[in-house]
Order: C-alpha cells, then structure tokens, then sequence
C-alpha cells in the first residue's frame, strides 16, 4: 500500500491580527507603540480600521511612513505645537487644518488607500445626518483628515459630496469594522478604558449650598471647582474649550462602552493614558511608551492568536 499523500492546506486568510485603533487626540501617540511592539515581535498586522488619529496613526503605518510620523510626533513642544496650527475664530472649526495637512502632504502626497498592501477604513461621520462613514479607497491624507475632525476644533472635510466629521462621535473604536471585511481575529486598541469607570446613576437635590453638596456626596465636577479656584483656574475651567474636551470624553467612552459590549474583540489592549490630556500632543515620548507597555505585556496571547494554523489533508491514492 501506498504511504498517504500529505497536501498542507494554504494558510488561512486570517494570517495575523486586524486592528481596530479608536480615538483619542494626544492619547493616540500610544497606537505608535502598539505597532512597534507588534513589528518587533514579529506579528503581522493583517487590516487597520481606524478613527481620529487611529486613523492617522494607522494609515502611516500601513503606508510605511511611522517613522516620519513618530518623528513628528516627538518633535512637538508646547510652544511649538503652535506652529501647526491655524486658528481661525467664526469659522466652522477653531483649527483650519491646512498647515497639518501641508505637513502630513511632504510624505504622504498622491498615495492612495487602494494602493496599500493591506486594508485601511478611516472612520468619519457624515454631519448632516450622523451616518457612519468608512472611507476605504481614495486619497489617504483626505480620509485620514474627515477622520480627525473634531467638531468645533477642525473644520469638517468635503468628501465625496458628503461632510465629513470626526468618527469617534459614532465609532470610538472600530472593531464592527473589521469583522464585515471577514478578519478572524480582532485586537481594539482603546484609549478611555480608564478614564470614568462604569456610569453611575447620582440622585441630588438642586437646593442648599453647592460646596455642602460636593462635600455630602463625594463629588467634584469642573463648575464646582471652578468656582472655588483662583481667578486664572477659573477661566481656564469654565472655558469652552474645557467644556468640549469633557463632553467628548464622556461621548466616547459610553458609545465604545455600548459598541464593544455588543461586538467585543479577541482581545483588547487598553494603555494607561488617562494622565494625557487630548490636546498634549507633546506628551507623545510618554504615551508611546505606554502603548508599547501594554502590548508587550500581552505579546505571548497576541503570538498564539496570530499564528497561522495550516491543516493537513491526507489523501490515499
């Protein structure tokens, strides 16, 4: 009799891991060190679904252009972050854009999304009737841009007739994303795992004084503080642009909260960065290293999950 033919069978299409890289603004510098650790540990990144600088962060990436990026990113100093900036008061957003975007354009100009060796999704949400939008082919530095823009800081983009607002207002942490483009294993990277804790439901009377209720119940919200801080901490707490930073802290950490109960991913890695302020962009040292931390701190269960399982098939002839 004839010894079995063995046939191994091709490798999965599920060879490595897809990534679903949520916003963040200056947390996000912490997906930089994600992906280091990944390369360095010899993981391949099969997909990115990114939004706001996920998409910024992974775009680069899969674009081979991270090094640029984390140059950029470790150049910024608080004064010089100024130099990126172009305000622009009574517009649609504080921040024009143009000079990221005239910076972004020195590595990443005519490179296309379809042209990339791999899947990119940059998440956005269309302002006129809060759809989700997945921008997958198209200019790369267009996509990344509807994907970032913060409401009220950046202007919203015109995009394919549509305008285009920051994702995380309806996707925080895009692993539904990955899943429709058939990625078998799905790591979320989750950058305001820390940031509340699980919602609490407060009871408190609108009368007596508002210092006797802080110190009954416990609690410390910004307009309380606020008031019984010196002059100069007022103004900075009451600001609106204080205000705006809170309100979309908490939007995205109740909307991912409610997204990934509904369709968690294999595994999720969630980085210390709750001491990074969203506009700390020049913290980027520290949070890279903290996202580099908690990738390697799970690094044997990302090898297992991305190891490529080939069966063998045997036929008798």
């Amino acid at each position: 009799m004839e010894p079995p033919i063995v046939i191994p069978s091709p490798p999965r299409r599920s060879n490595g891991v897809a990534l679903a890289l949520g916003g963040g603004a200056a947390r996000g510098w912490a997906h930089i060190g994600v992906l280091r650790a990944l390369d360095e540990s010899k993981v391949r990144v099969s997909m990115i679904a990114g939004t706001s600088i996920g998409a910024l962060v992974g775009g680069c990436y899969l674009a081979g252009k991270l090094d640029e990026l984390e140059e950029f990113a470790l150049s910024l100093t608080k004064r010089g972050l100024l130099r990126f900036l172009d305000f622009r008061f009574g517009a649609d957003g504080l921040i024009g854009g143009m000079r990221l975007n005239r910076r972004l354009s020195q590595d990443l100009a005519g490179i296309r999304i379809e042209d990339l060796d791999r899947p990119l999704v940059c998440v956005a949400t269309e302002a006129r009737n809060g759809h989700e939008v997945w921008i997958d082919s198209g200019s790369l530095i267009l996509a990344m841009r509807a994907s970032y823009a913060l409401p009220g800081v950046f202007e919203p983009v015109e995009c394919g007739g549509r305008r285009l607002m920051d994702g995380a207002l309806v996707n925080p942490v895009p692993v539904n994303v990955c899943r429709v483009y058939e990625q078998r294993h799905v790591i979320a990277v989750n950058l305001h795992y820390d940031l509340f804790g699980r919602a609490a439901i407060v009871r408190l009377s609108a009368g007596g004084s508002d210092r006797e209720a802080q110190k009954d119940l416990g609690l410390t919200t910004p307009v309380i503080a606020a008031a019984q801080a010196d002059p100069v901490q007022r103004r900075e707490q009451l600001g609106i642009a204080r205000s705006m930073v809170d309100a979309f802290n908490i939007i995205q950490d109740r909307i991912s909260r409610a997204r990934l109960a509904g369709d968690p991913p294999d595994l999720s890695l969630q980085p210390r960065v709750r001491d990074i302020g969203l506009s700390e962009f020049f913290r980027a040292k520290e949070a890279i290293a903290l996202g580099y931390e908690a990738t390697m701190s799970r690094i044997s269960e990302i090898q297992r999950m991305a190891e490529v399982e080939t069966e063998r098939v045997e036929l008798r002839v």
